[in-house]
């Protein structure tokens, strides 16, 4: 019976499949696949590259090694072949070698010093990511791209040099390179994702080789611009905004924590999505009248601005375009504005009191919400804008902010859906004469309203300017006599 249980054991072994190794075989401590008969990979111990980071200390890799009698050269690092190894601190790479697969280092954060060869012609995704330890890398001209997140979270690199080879930058290849001050792109690059150097904070010099065909860092100004479009991709704490750039790009100065002040031209038009995203730095921005739209995120996470100026050009605001900027602590939604985005200001925290223009015809939802300080929100419109959700303001800010409207349409707002959750509805009239939209200045928007008025728009507080009872050119002439004064 004994002898019958162990046969039955060891016919189970048989049929059981055998456990697969990554690696073929091993020679001084350094594993290999082997390719084509001939040639050899390096690659990790075991089943798995997380199960041993086997490798540590100083490793240099062969240009050959004899397997089975033949004489292999070893042409490729593998994927993930050193990833996670946290004691390798160098490693030397032979000129056999064309191809370091994605995530080949990645995570090797005690790695200080890598030569790659002229060889190497091709760099895998994330080869070299959370190498924060690397100080320089030379990469060689053999080398067309940068892949995604190649050498994102290398935090100790200082400087990179990009050779004449490489025609494209993908998204994220530097992300998180902290150290970087400096950065020159050659005359080749013909494609840099808006997002290949974000939240590189040390970032102080970019420039751009003339003759480069697709971008450029024309007067000096520390960036890099698709000259074609002359919109500002990449920018850095150094940025002069040519008067030239019609457009900031999306993610152009993402994680820019160094950043403190802008001057925005009048010749730009749009600020793209994210556009300074995490800039924590910047305390305050004024926006050009040129501006017609305040895209999405453009401002996200900004959290040491304490001031910001909207011009009346602007006509929409668009989702989470303040997210986050928890400092804020009063804002005025010009009456140009006709639409406020999902979560554009949410998280402001600080901010106490808003004005909404009297062109505003839908709020997001969450515009508002978890702004726990607002006390007053004051509305300029006849017309209450529609709320996305109860959510657009929070349940603090409902209880607490008294809500000041047009003084004869309380009762339209108390009858609004959301906006009667404000428990302090008030009517306000306008004190400054000629203030016929009661946004607290006189000027030319004044006269649009009254316009407005007279073409048989609805009727606003103060749009008799003169007291006669009546509403006409007559009051068009009393506001322009208050501006001119």
């Amino acid at each position: 019976m004994k002898h019958l249980y162990s046969l039955s054991l060891l016919l189970l072994a048989l049929l059981l499949p055998a456990t697969s190794l990554a690696h073929d075989f091993e020679v001084d401590g350094i594993y290999y696949n082997i390719e084509n008969g001939d040639e050899a990979t390096v690659t990790y111990k075991g089943t798995s590259y997380s199960e041993y980071n086997e490798y540590s200390g100083s490793v240099t890799i062969p240009s050959s090694v004899i397997y089975n009698g033949t004489t292999c050269s070893v042409i490729a690092i593998d994927e993930r072949a050193f990833s996670g190894c946290t004691s390798l601190t160098s490693v030397t790479i032979p000129n056999s070698v064309i191809t370091i697969d994605l995530d080949a280092f990645h995570g090797c954060y005690g790695l200080t010093c890598i030569d790659l060869p002229n060889s190497v012609s091709f760099i895998g995704s994330r080869a070299f990511s959370g190498c924060r330890r690397l100080t320089s890398i030379d990469i060689p001209n053999s080398v067309t791209s940068i892949g995604d997140n190649t050498f994102s979270g290398c935090s100790g690199l200082t400087s990179i040099d990009i050779p004449n080879s490489v025609t494209s930058i993908y998204y994220m290849a530097f992300y998180g390179c902290s150290g970087l001050t400096s950065v020159n792109i050659p005359n080749s690059v013909t494609y840099i994702d808006p997002e290949a150097f974000g939240n590189c904070s040390g970032l102080t010099s970019i420039v751009v080789a003339s003759g480069n065909p697709k971008y450029d860092s024309r007067g000096n100004c520390n960036a890099i611009i698709e000259t074609a479009s002359n919109t500002l991709v990449v920018g850095c704490k150094n940025t002069n905004i040519p008067n030239s750039v019609t457009s900031i790009g999306d993610r152009a100065f993402l994680g820019c924590t160094s950043l403190t002040s802008i001057d925005i031209p009048n010749s730009v038009t749009s600020i793209g999505n994210y556009a300074f995203e995490d800039c924590t730095g910047l305390t305050s921005v004024t926006i050009p009248n040129s501006i017609t739209t305040i895209s999405g995120g453009a401002f996200f996470g900004c959290n040491g601005l304490t001031s910001i100026t909207i011009p009346n050009s602007v006509t929409s605001i668009g989702q989470s375009a303040f997210d986050g900027c928890y400092r804020l602590t009063s804002i005025t939604i010009p009456n140009s504005v006709t639409t406020i985005g999902n979560s554009a200001f949410q998280k402001c925290s600080s901010l106490t009191s808003v004005t909404i223009g009297n062109s505003v015809t839908s709020i997001g939802n969450g515009a508002f919400n978890n702004c726990y300080a607002l006390n007053t929100v004051k509305c300029l419109g006849t017309v209450p804008p529609v709320m996305a959700s109860a959510d657009c303001f929070s349940t603090v800010a409902y209880n607490r902010a008294t809500l000041l409207v047009p003084r004869q349409f309380v009762d339209t707002y108390i009858a609004t859906k959301y906006w009667y959750k404000f428990a302090h509805i008030e009517g306000w009239d306008s004190t400054e004469p000629g203030d016929v939209n009661g946004d607290g200045e006189v000027n030319i928007s004044d006269i649009s309203d009254i316009i407005d008025v007279i073409l048989g728009g609805t009727m606003l507080p103060g749009a008799d300017v003169n007291g006669d009872g009546e509403v006409n050119i007559a009051d068009i002439n009393a506001i322009i006599d208050i501006i001119l004064r």
